[in-house]
């Protein structure tokens, strides 16, 4: 299954933004789905995921901020993003959780800058 990320673009301090990730085949709402991230000279970072069970888990940088949510009929995962900060600038990513290699695509840029 291939996994496109979308919806990233260049957004204010404190702006919003929803990320889209489609897959190419089906995701089942068993499977453990998250967004990643990577800024310049960083290593990529999990950002939120799904685990299979529905439950969902954020990293501290982002808690109260992102909400990451799916549509199994659509094969889609999102990511609303809101409360933006200049640091949130990354590439983001989809994949499963642990990540497979197959699944990085081309990522979509977020930058947030005034």
């Amino acid at each position: 299954v291939q996994l496109q990320a979308s919806g990233g673009g260049l957004v204010q301090p404190g702006g919003s933004l929803r990320l889209s990730c489609a897959a190419s085949g089906s995701i089942f709402s068993g499977d453990s789905m998250g967004w990643y991230r990577q800024a310049p000279e960083k290593q990529r970072e999990l950002v939120a995921r799904f685990f299979s069970g529905g439950s969902t888990y954020y990293a501290n940088f982002v808690k109260g901020r992102f909400t990451i949510s799916r549509d199994n009929r659509k094969n889609t995962v999102y990511l609303q993003m809101t409360s933006l900060k200049p640091e949130d600038t990354a590439v983001y990513y989809c994949n499963h959780v642990p990540p497979v290699q197959s699944g990085w695509g081309q990522g979509t840029q977020v930058t947030v800058s005034s």
